[in-house]
Parts: C-alpha cells; structure tokens; sequence
C-alpha cells in the first residue's frame, strides 16, 4: 500500500468513494497457519472480500485489513498465532486486524486483553466476514464474536471458485469432531461433528472443474465422520457422485481414522476410477497401550486389519500415516513396539510429530512427560526409517509406466523440468521444453532422484 497515512475513518467510504479519493481498491491480506481445513477457509474468505470489491496483497506488503486464520492444535501454534497477529500490526498500525480460526476460538479472552485484534471471531461466522469487518470500521459491532462452538450444530457455508494451486483443489465437506483424544484440542476449537451438504459440495466441485481443476481433495477435521449428521449422505455415496462429474479426472482423500475402511466401503471406492489410490490412515502409535491413553479408536491389530484390506483390492496402493513420538508414558519398549509396527505396516510415507504438551487436554495433565531429549532422538530415528520406507516404496516403481498431472515448471541446471504426481502421490520430473502445466501425461518412470522419479514423456 503506497499511501499508509490511510485510517479506519476512509475505510468507511464506499468502495466508488475509496478509489476515487485513492486511485486503488481497498487492501486485504491474509495469513494462514495450520491444517488444510483453514488454507480452504482462508480462501473463501479471500474470494468474499474480492467479490465486494476488495484487493488481495500477499503478506508480506501492506495493507488496510489484515485477516490471520489462527492455529491452535499445539502450544507452539498458539505462539505463532500471536506472533503473526504482532507483525500484521507492525505492518501498518492503521489497519484493521482480525483474528479468525481456532486460536482465536479458545483464547478470544485473552486476545482481548492483548488488544492487537480488533476484531475476534473464531470458527464460526467466517462466511459474513465482509460484513462484519464493515460493521466494525463504522463502529456497528462489538469485537468480540467468538460463539459457544459446542451449540452450533450446522456446517457453515463457505465457497470457493479458485484457489492459489494451479492444478488441484483442496475442497472442506466437513467440521468439528467427536473423538476426544487425549492430547487434541480441536473438538474444543471446531465443536462436534457438521458435514456439507452433498449438493452443495457437488455444485463446487462442478464449478471448480469448469474453471479447469482436474483433482480435487476432500478434507475435514474428521472426514471419516462425512455424514453421520446428515439424512442418506455418506463419503461413500459422495463420491461416487462426484465420480460422475466431466472432466473431473482425480479424486484424493484426505486423512482418514482406520475405522471408516470396511470390506463395503472398499469395495465401492474400488469400482470408482476417479478415486486415488493414496489412503492417508492416521495412526499415531503401534503399540496398544499407548494408543489407549491416547483414547484412540482402535487397537493395531484392527488397523492392520484395514490396511490388508486396502491391500486386498488395490495393486501397490500408497499407506501413508501420522506417527506421535514421546507421548506421555510412553517408555522404550512403547517405542520399539511403535517402529517395529511401522515396519510391519511397510508404509509408503510417515509424518513423524513429537509430543508437545497442549493445555487444556487430558494428556497435558499427565505427570510421566517424556523428556524432550528422548522425544528428539526417537523422531529423528524414526523420521530416518520413515525416508528409507518411502525410498522403497518409489523404487518398487521404477519401469512402470504411470499418468502424471503436472503441476509446475521448474529450472535445473538451466533446463527445463515439469513436476508432477502420479495418482498413488508419487513426485514424478521430465525434461520437456514444452508446457505441461495442468495436463495428464502417461510417463516411464526410470531412475529415483532424491524424493522423486525421473521420467521420459510417452506419446
């Protein structure tokens, strides 16, 4: 923003009024942390301020309201909420600040006392955000708008036509969780389960295509739960209907709780093309005893009783999982039960977290916390086998002859490259002077190079 003598009393003018005494369109910027859930959310809200006449900058310039989607799954997310918010005020003291997601769900009160949002509104009322901005500039509205998450009981509409990635779309069907595991704050932050109409989800995914999307990706904060709530809806039924959708050629789940995978769940995804191989299935730790105090779902036999099931209708599927490592408790034989789990498993790719304490969980409130040291040193093993894991799985690849969606042109050694992935979530590069951006091209995968495939395009 050149002008940042600009105050909140102009911001009142109409957007006509606005550029004619400033020659450009009010600015907003938005910053985004955590989960795919809040990337969608921020993109919604992004598109309802570009449709009232509003630009958006990249954070990094300034602007006249920024918009700071809030994290709060660790203590650290909650540290780099406010930090974020910090600098969004340093940026230009003028502007107007909003705190939106889930840390400002659960610590509006303290948020209020920090006085650097002006507006606080949590995870409820992001699709009137325009409105509530406006009403706030022209002093209308109290700041506070943070409501009781465990009343609300519908899915709140938002919507998006475009996102910031040129070839896949991220597309949030589902909110709140039921789960309660001991160390997660999130039914805490998003309240319990509300899915998305199927319609609705139907009519975006249509408009996405049209626009010239060719993969989408479901996601939620428990997508497993995909209409529970609702009358004749589930994941299955949704995605045989989006299955039917022109030019719509992938569909990728998000991640997924073991306990949705059932011979008849699999046995109708296989008969649907469009769907990816690629099953995220969370699983946080092989061994029974942790994963009870963790008050998971599930014991690890009944998970690798569902991955075989994957297994048993699909070639080569990708099994990808989320491990914890350094839970309270747990001791090193825990651990040890965990890596020789994950081996068994053989998975294609693990996300390795260490433990971290988030207050106001029942796992915080343990008194064996496991020392950081140790927390450090069973990652870092663990990430080490989860990079060998990975490696096996790609080479197992090498001289098959797959579709790509490529992405994305890159440089290297000043030759062009195109980047893309094949329907099991392999990262696969061709050397081609041409533009592939956006297109399905059948490649012979030849030689692994670091964490992907080096391929030769077939006509």
């Amino acid at each position: 923003m050149e002008d940042a003598t600009i105050n909140r009393v102009d911001l009142r003018l109409n957007n006509k009024e606005f550029y004619k005494k400033y020659g450009r369109k009010k600015i907003i910027s938005t910053y985004t942390l955590g989960c795919k859930v809040n990337q969608y959310e921020t993109e919604a809200m992004e598109q309802k301020f570009e449709s009232e006449g509003y630009e958006t900058v990249p954070f990094n310039q300034k602007a006249d309201i920024y918009v700071i989607n809030t994290c709060s799954v660790t203590t650290m997310a909650d540290k780099k909420s406010r930090q974020m918010l910090s600098k969004a005020k340093k940026k230009n003291k003028d502007a107007v600040i909003v705190a939106v997601g889930c840390y400002a769900q659960v610590a509006h009160e303290k948020l209020k006392k920090d006085a650097v949002a002006d507006i606080i509104i949590g995870n409820t009322r992001k699709n009137s955000i325009v409105k509530l901005v406006e009403d706030y500039i022209c002093k209308k509205e109290k700041t506070n708008l943070v409501d009781n998450i465990h009343q609300v009981k519908r899915y709140e509409d938002l919507w998006i036509s475009k996102v910031n990635h040129k070839t896949r779309a991220y597309i949030k069907i589902q909110d709140g969780c039921n789960q309660f595991c001991s160390f997660c704050i999130i039914p805490y932050t998003r309240g319990r389960i509300r899915s998305r109409g199927m319609e609705d989800t139907i009519h975006e995914v249509q408009a996405l295509t049209e626009n010239g999307y060719k993969e989408i990706v479901l996601t939620g904060i428990h997508l497993a739960s995909y209409g529970k709530d609702l009358e004749g809806a589930s994941l299955s039924k949704l995605l045989e209907r989006l299955s039917s959708i022109q030019g719509l050629k992938r569909i990728r789940l998000g991640s997924l709780e073991p306990n949705i995978v059932t011979t008849e769940f699999v046995s109708h995804l296989i008969t649907l093309k469009k769907v990816c191989p690629h099953f995220h299935l969370s699983l946080q730790s092989g061994c029974n005893a942790t994963l009870e105090r963790m008050n998971r779902k599930y014991t690890t036999e009944q998970y690798l009783d569902r991955v075989q099931m994957i297994r048993n209708y699909y070639k080569e599927p990708s099994i990808t999982t989320d491990i914890i490592v350094g839970f309270p408790g747990e001791t090193e034989e825990e651990y040890q039960q965990t890596v020789s789990f994950v081996e068994k498993v053989n998975f294609s790719s693990i996300h390795v977290f260490k433990y971290s304490k988030r207050e106001g969980t029942v796992a915080a409130r343990r008194k064996d916390q496991v020392d950081g040291n140790i927390k450090h040193e069973r990652s870092q093993h663990l990430i080490a086998l989860g990079e060998k894991l990975k490696q096996n799985y790609i080479n197992g690849f090498i001289g098959y002859k797959k579709k790509v969606l490529f992405e994305e042109s890159i440089q290297l050694d000043n030759k062009a490259y195109h980047t893309g992935y094949t329907n099991n979530y392999i990262k696969v590069i061709v050397r081609n002077d041409q533009n592939l951006e956006n297109s399905i091209q059948r490649v012979d995968l030849k030689i692994v190079k670091n964490d992907m495939v080096l391929g030769n395009l077939l006509q």
